[in-house]
């Protein structure tokens, strides 16, 4: 009687792809809102045509991020939430007075996959063990959906109408904005720093269960730490030599080939897997966020609408 209770008893257990949805849909929403800001910032600062509007089929990216997302372990995803957090602190402690939110802003567009990462490993933590995971996280995921929309739809408006309503005075969309966008990048950057902050808790704890609480564990992690935190702090002076370019390809191969390197010592053949996906999704988020690079750092002329 056990062994048939044991066999076919049901027991609710959270859909597994569902995180994954959620952090897609929190990428999408903070690459749609970074680029209403910069095209706002660009359409009242001159009179020619904006160089964020490049067209990108954003329903491609979206799914693809998706499927690497769920493909991503949760070890992974964890370590690469830690990784991304303590290179952020590192470049904001290293950086000048001037170049702070300048500094903050790269960091935005660029903490994309990281981002999703975060989403997943928290959502995982949140609803372990949890006796209604399946409706938290399908709620989580209704949500996540809304926004998502909302802010695709946002950036479609702007994209074609901002332009025309900003001097019109009868779109109340482009006058909210007109009145109140310059404080989206400070909103925006406050609720990815909340994001990680919990994600760490989250990425903590996992990489605790699955890497440190082994014996003699510490003997590997600490001096591979202590290197990679070097290493980190000696590509930050490295990348202003650098094109923006070739300091982004140089930070996600140090970002990433660290990890794999980390993962070759203390991990499996899956770790090493789930890290090379990863490159596939730092390039997903970034190849369509190179003109927000570029204006973040003011390389290009910002252009008229």
């Amino acid at each position: 009687g056990s062994w048939w209770g044991q066999q076919f008893s049901w027991r609710p257990s959270p859909p597994p792809r569902t995180g994954c949805l959620v952090g897609a849909c929190g990428v999408s929403v903070l690459y749609n809102l970074m680029r209403v800001y910069n095209f706002i910032q660009a359409c009242r600062s001159s009179s020619s045509r904006n160089p964020l509007r490049r067209k990108w089929r954003a329903a491609v990216q979206f799914w693809l991020l998706a499927g690497v997302l769920s493909l991503v372990g949760r070890r992974v995803s964890s370590l690469i939430v830690l990784e991304f957090s303590l290179r952020a602190v590192s470049a904001l402690a290293s950086a000048g007075q001037d170049d702070g939110s300048r500094g903050l802003e790269l960091l935005l567009v660029q903490s994309q996959f990281s981002l999703g990462c975060s989403l997943t490993c928290t959502l995982a933590f949140i609803h372990q063990g949890a006796l209604h995971s399946s409706f938290g996280l399908l709620l989580a995921a209704a949500l996540s959906w809304a926004f998502a929309s909302y802010s695709s739809g946002l950036w479609r408006h702007v994209a074609r109408l901002f332009p025309l309503h900003r001097t019109d005075g009868y779109c109340g969309k482009c006058i909210n904005l007109l009145t109140s966008g310059h404080t989206m990048l400070a909103s925006l950057q406050r609720v990815v720093i909340l994001a990680f902050g919990t994600a760490a808790v989250a990425s903590t704890t996992t990489v605790y269960e699955h890497f440190l609480s082994q014996k003699d564990a510490m003997k590997f992690w600490t001096p591979l730490t202590l290197c990679y935190t070097m290493l980190v702090a000696y590509n930050q002076e490295e990348q202003h030599r650098l094109s923006i370019t070739e300091a982004l390809l140089r930070t996600v191969v140090l970002r990433l080939g660290g990890l794999l390197v980390l993962m070759l010592a203390v991990g499996n053949w899956t770790d090493v897997l789930h890290i090379l996906v990863a490159f596939l999704g730092e390039g997903v988020c970034l190849l369509p966020s190179e003109d927000l690079l570029q204006a973040a750092l003011k390389v290009l002329p910002v252009l008229d609408c």
